[in-house]
C-alpha cells in the first residue's frame, strides 16, 4: 500500500491539478497540514520535499511554500480527441467502468476522515451548481478524482488526472435542479454514502450503476426533446 508520505503528495499534487492551489499562492502551514491530514511533521516535510524535487513548488524561508506550476497531465492522453461524438464519449465510459468501479470499492476500504471531507466538498458543491454548467463539471469531475485519491493508489489518480474535467459530459440542458439532475446528484451520494460506511460491495455497485445511468442518459433523450 502507498506510504502515508506518497498519500499525502498525491493529495497536494491533486489540488494543484484542480486548480484549489494556483501558481503563485502558498500552500497551508506544515502544522496546518500536519491537523489536516493526521500526519507527522517528518511526513509533510518529506512530502514537501518531493513536491519540490518534482518542480511543483518552492519554499522561501519564513515566508512559506508558493506553487510554481500545474502538473504535466500528458501522460496518458485518454480524454476525448478531436471532435467530441456520442461514440468518443459512450467509449470513454465504457473505459472509465473498467477501472471507477474497483477504485470506489478500494475508496471504501482505504479512506480516511480528510477523504471523506474532501468528498463531501466537491459533493455538496456539484449538487449546488445545477444552473451553473462549468462548476457543476468541474465539482463532479473533483469528486471523482477524489474518490480515486481515497483508494491509496495514486495510479488511479494519475489516470483520472490525465483525462482532466473533460471526461465528464453532463448535457446542459439536464442541469436542472429537479428531473435528471436530482437524479444524478443521488447516485453521487450513494457513492458517497457506501465510501464512508466502509462497504467496498456497496461502492463499487453504486459506482457501476452511476457509470451505467451516465451512458443511458447520453443515448436515451430527455422527455420532450428532439
Amino acid at each position: 500500500m502507498t506510504s502515508r508520505t506518497q498519500r499525502l503528495v498525491d493529495t497536494l499534487t491533486a489540488r494543484i491539478r484542480e486548480g484549489v492551489v494556483r501558481p503563485g499562492e502558498r500552500l497551508p502551514t506544515e502544522s496546518s497540514l500536519v491537523e489536516t491530514y493526521g500526519v507527522s511533521r517528518t511526513v509533510v516535510r518529506e512530502a514537501i520535499s518531493r513536491l519540490q524535487a518534482a518542480g511543483l513548488v518552492e519554499t522561501h524561508h519564513g515566508r512559506g511554500t508558493f506553487v510554481l506550476a500545474r502538473p504535466s497531465t500528458t501522460r496518458f492522453p485518454a480524454g476525448p480527441q478531436g471532435e467530441v461524438t456520442l461514440e468518443e464519449v459512450t467509449g470513454l465510459l465504457e473505459f472509465r467502468t473498467a477501472f471507477e468501479v474497483e477504485a470506489a470499492a478500494l475508496a471504501a476500504r482505504r479512506r480516511t476522515d480528510a477523504h471523506l471531507a474532501d468528498l463531501r466538498e466537491a459533493l455538496d458543491a456539484f449538487a449546488g451548481a445545477a444552473e451553473h454548467p462549468s462548476t457543476a463539471v468541474n465539482a463532479d469531475y473533483r469528486f471523482h478524482l477524489r474518490v480515486a485519491l481515497a483508494t491509496g493508489n495514486h495510479h488511479f489518480a494519475d489516470l483520472i488526472s490525465s483525462l482532466g474535467p473533460s471526461m465528464i459530459v453532463v448535457p446542459r440542458e439536464r442541469l436542472d435542479p429537479g428531473g435528471r439532475f436530482a437524479g444524478i446528484v443521488a447516485e453521487h451520494e450513494h457513492i458517497y454514502a457506501a465510501i464512508a460506511r466502509g462497504d467496498a460491495d456497496a461502492a463499487r455497485a453504486a459506482a457501476r450503476v452511476h457509470l451505467a445511468n451516465s451512458r443511458a442518459r447520453l443515448l436515451q433523450p430527455e422527455p420532450g426533446d428532439g
